[in-house]
């Protein structure tokens, strides 16, 4: 499939560090190649360390344009020499770039760090006023206390929360809810 003119922007959060690397480096390739394929744009957000190699190298492999985001001490690998990378000093003006950029957040099964990312994107976006969607990939249950939270907590007191938060099953439903959502805000 060929990539659309203008496919939505993804904030793409994803960690191979710690227990499970294997399957989540696995993970990112699949969804970086899935989504590149349909036109996303991806931004990465890369800090202390923690660059998603996987995600971005498979997105830019099946031709898609991939944006980094990254504190100083971020030093790129040759194999992402010419990703567009913005470096900045700050986490939250980090953040606040994020938002600015990302129409939807996406969230793959990673680390406590890539989580408290996505948080903080978000809700500098909401404090910037803008409203993007997320949604999480459930895959061995990784966002489960999540999933009841909303279900629990903001079910009965945001209307239409399902516009602002879902959770997916495979990478095919993560897409198909996140570029879904992304159309319908627009």
């Amino acid at each position: 499939m060929e990539p659309t003119k203008r496919g939505p922007v993804l904030a793409i959060f994803a960690s191979s560090k710690g227990p499970g690397d294997a399957e989540r480096a696995s993970l990112m390739s699949q969804t970086g190649t899935y989504f590149a394929k349909r036109g996303a744009r991806l931004v990465c957000l890369a800090e202390n360390g923690i660059i998603p190699i996987p995600l971005i190298t498979a997105a830019r492999a099946a031709g898609g344009i991939v944006q980094i985001v990254a504190d100083a001490g971020i030093v790129l690998p040759p194999a992402l020499a010419g990703v567009t990378m913005d470096v900045l000093e700050d986490q939250q003006a980090r953040f606040e770039r994020v938002s600015e950029l990302a129409e939807g957040l996406v969230a793959l099964p990673g680390s406590l760090a890539s989580a408290t990312d996505m948080f903080g994107v978000w809700s500098a976006g909401k404090i910037k006023g803008r409203n993007a969607p997320v949604v999480m990939l459930n895959r061995h249950k990784a966002f489960e206390v999540m999933r009841g939270y909303a279900v629990d907590v903001l079910s009965p007191g945001l209307r239409g929360y399902e516009r602002a938060i879902q959770f997916a099953d495979n990478i095919e439903d993560l897409w198909s809810r996140i570029s879904r959502l992304v159309s319908d805000a627009r």
